[in-house]
């Protein structure tokens, strides 16, 4: 049981009453017996992000971030830790301390959730040597990282615009990996022979990737877009026989990582995929 301080968290983000992070980490706590803890959705702009964090008070403990606030939040952070600074975006933020002393810091936990996921479609101890990734945004460049734990840096991004490439390529500098950049009319012949395919555009974006597939798809798929459910990429993908990963396993490892930071305790992960899978059904 908890002390009887309220401890306080938020997704932040705009717009942000969709999210399903309330689901994941209200499932935590109440599995961890953390009964005074409150999660809530609280809509922010990018614009009123530094009053909102200037006002927090020490109940709070952590924020989740949704984009574009991972990138707006970096100069109101004490310390961003190193995965997070190499990336270039914060999905989580820790307050640690109280009063005059507390301390901001910014973690990515982004990179963790997409090579959970992509763990559960490719199987432990897989390596990956070639991959796709389509997008160019902060998600794609926690994909990057991503994929170079999992062994591959030089993968093929695909992207709308080639000129609106250069923060990922940055980021990629940063974190030692050579990506290949081509146009996004590619995918339909690029994802059918290769290890991992990456989708981190948004939802409905891809579809017209999925309607030009007619060839069996050798490599895993990992849509982070989980609305609809399941995407039209993930759909076509699986009716010619490849193995995809919904975008709803990615957000539940990554909060998984976020309730472990936040609480200094495991996160009861069976508990948070159970609630998941039911809001799913509900939604």
């Amino acid at each position: 049981m908890t002390s009887g301080v309220t401890r306080r968290a938020a997704v932040l983000g705009h717009p942000v009453a969709h999210s399903l992070s309330p689901t994941l980490h209200r499932a935590a706590y109440a599995a961890l017996g953390l009964d005074e803890w409150a999660y809530d959705p609280v809509d922010v702009t990018e614009e009123q992000l530094a009053d909102f964090v200037a006002g927090l008070s020490d109940e709070w403990v952590g924020l989740s971030l949704t984009m574009p606030l991972k990138q707006t939040v970096l100069p109101l952070l004490d310390h961003v830790e190193p995965l997070a600074q190499v990336v270039g975006a914060v999905n989580t933020v820790l307050l640690q301390g109280s009063g005059p002393a507390r301390t901001l810091v910014g973690a990515n936990t982004d990179v963790h959730g997409l090579v959970a996921a992509l763990r559960e479609g490719l199987g432990e101890g897989r390596t990956v040597t070639r991959a796709v990734v389509l997008g160019a945004g902060a998600t794609a460049a926690s994909t990057l990282a991503a994929l170079a734990e999992l062994g591959c840096t030089q993968p093929l991004v695909l992207v709308r615009s080639v000129a609106r490439a250069g923060g990922l390529l940055r980021a990629a500098h940063r974190m030692g990996v050579s990506p290949v950049l081509r146009a996004l009319d590619d995918a339909p012949s690029a994802v059918l022979d290769t290890d991992v395919v990456v989708s981190t555009l948004p939802p409905r974006a891809a579809d017209p990737v999925a309607a030009q597939l007619t060839t069996a798809p050798a490599g895993v798929l990992l849509d982070v877009a989980y609305d609809p459910r399941p995407t039209a990429l993930h759909a076509r993908w699986s009716e010619l026989g490849g193995t995809a990963v919904g975008g709803e396993r990615m957000l539940l490892h990554q909060a998984a990582e976020q309730v472990r930071l936040m609480t200094g305790r495991p996160a009861p992960i069976g508990d948070m995929d159970a609630a998941l899978v039911r809001a799913l059904a509900e939604h």
